[in-house]
């Protein structure tokens, strides 16, 4: 059996983002919608990789990076509210598992992984969106997420293919 663990990460050496940058690439390609539209490559996601590990670096995003024996398989980022209001809330962005190790519970695992680091920080709701068409909500409402609302057509995927934004939240 793999050993399976996800690890909160604040810092990104160059090995670590070539990994994160590969698997943004492969599962954007392979229909994953992490907030790109296939085909893409390594100049389209890269400077939105940066920007997320921007946050990274100055404490205000905690990358969760899945690992399965060692090796990267997955990650997703939680973001905090700089509200004095909102500091018991969190935001999970980009949550992703390489299309090679999909289909075995890695995306539970992740997702659990998140929801433990998001507890340890205090929070104690996490909010997310999904990209609506895609079925990906119903793997989050199995994971105990409410639908809260949705923008119509807020995701445009290509002409004439509007796509629902779904805001959804879970208590921790």
């Amino acid at each position: 059996m793999p050993a399976v663990d996800v690890r909160a990460v604040t810092v990104v050496d160059d090995a670590l983002r070539a990994e994160l940058l590969a698997c943004w690439v492969d599962v954007s390609n392979a229909g994953g919608a992490v907030g790109f539209v296939p085909p893409v490559g390594v100049e389209d996601v890269a400077p939105v990789l940066d920007r997320l590990l921007e946050g990274v670096t100055c404490g205000r995003t905690v990358l969760c990076v899945l690992t399965v024996d060692g090796e990267t398989a997955g990650f997703a980022a939680l973001v905090g509210s700089p509200s004095p209001l909102r500091r018991h809330w969190g935001a999970v962005l980009r949550v992703q598992v390489h299309p090679s190790r999909q289909g075995g519970g890695l995306g539970r695992a992740l997702m659990e992984g998140v929801h433990r680091i998001a507890a340890d920080r205090g929070w104690e709701f996490v909010s997310l969106t999904a990209r609506g068409g895609t079925g990906v909500d119903g793997f989050y409402r199995r994971l105990g997420y409410a639908e809260v609302g949705r923008l119509p057509g807020a995701i445009r995927v290509a002409a004439g293919d509007d796509r629902d934004e779904i805001l959804l939240f879970r208590k921790l």
